[in-house]
């Protein structure tokens, strides 16, 4: 892209924030949306629960990135938390496409950047999925969908969208991976369950540079799968963990106690999904960090 002007939702996360600094260093102006009173030109109140936006704040962005959410990894999935979790992908993905869609379209944005995740496509076991794929069974399949159908108004306007279904981040700053690091190092990291199931990772740096691919590559829409091109097992992660960190990983969490302690998310970990990014490489983008082992090393 030439210098943009570009909203971004969810600056303040892993993901947004990781994101807002790359354009930014390139010379982009980032318009932050924010929940409280703006302080400054560069943000834009809304409320994504809510469903609303000061659509004005949108107008004569280049394009608009949807990253928000309440995370899913950290804490149980009560109904209360589970409603928040939906209505926070949905509300606000409704909320910003119907903006978009409303602006003249003289100051429309050109693209509508949203984000999903490999959440979509549900317990695969070892079969390998890619976008062809259709949605899997339960909670986070059904969020998922709702969410990408929630991008209608700004699709059915005219405006190129896409939606960007991530894997699980390699960083050391959140995520899964802010939690891991820690219990790796002081030599307690362990396979969950019998660690055959198959987690989709993606280093925190190819995950920036596949959201800026997106953005700046004309013709490309829909959903792309944002994850590296081998995935692996959890045993494979506890042992390349244990090589890059050189701590043991002895220990092991017994299925039952990740259901005991997790309740229904225990599903999210314990689930294989072996997902691969098959239309990224068909656009042309090429990984800096297509194995785990230089995935874990980038984020130290």
């Amino acid at each position: 892209m030439e210098r943009s002007r570009i909203a971004v939702a969810g600056a303040s996360g892993l993901i947004g924030g990781a994101l807002a600094r790359s354009l930014t260093a390139d010379g982009h102006e980032v318009v932050r949306l924010v929940r409280r009173e703006p302080r400054a030109a560069s943000e834009v109140r809304w409320d994504p629960e809510g469903g609303s936006v000061d659509a004005a704040g949108l107008a004569g962005c280049d394009a608009v990135v949807n990253l928000a959410g309440a995370g899913v990894g950290g804490r149980r999935w009560t109904a209360a938390y589970k409603a928040r979790i939906r209505a926070s992908r949905v509300g606000g993905t409704t909320a910003l496409a119907e903006a978009v869609a409303g602006l003249p379209e003289d100051v429309r944005p050109r693209v509508f950047l949203n984000g999903s995740a490999i959440g979509y496509y549900g317990e695969t076991g070892d079969r390998p999925v890619d976008e062809s794929a259709p949605p899997g069974e339960g909670f986070l399949p059904e969020v998922c969908v709702e969410w990408e159908a929630a991008a209608a108004p700004a699709r059915e306007a005219g405006v190129r969208t896409v939606f960007a279904r991530t894997g699980l981040v390699v960083a050391r700053g959140g995520g899964a991976w802010g939690r891991l690091f820690p219990l790796f190092r002081a030599g307690l990291g362990g396979r969950m369950g019998d660690g055959r199931q198959y987690w989709s990772f993606v280093a925190l740096h190819d995950e920036v540079a596949a959201l800026r691919h997106l953005l700046d590559t004309d013709g490309l829409s829909g959903p792309f799968n944002l994850t590296a091109p081998h995935p692996v097992t959890n045993r494979e992660i506890t042992g390349a963990m244990a090589r890059v960190l050189h701590r043991p990983a002895v220990f092991a969490v017994p299925a039952p106690v990740l259901r005991a302690v997790l309740g229904e998310m225990a599903g999210d970990v314990l689930g294989s999904a072996r997902v691969l990014p098959a239309r990224l490489l068909e656009s042309g983008f090429r990984f800096a960090f297509p194995r785990i082992e230089g995935a874990v090393r980038a984020a130290l």
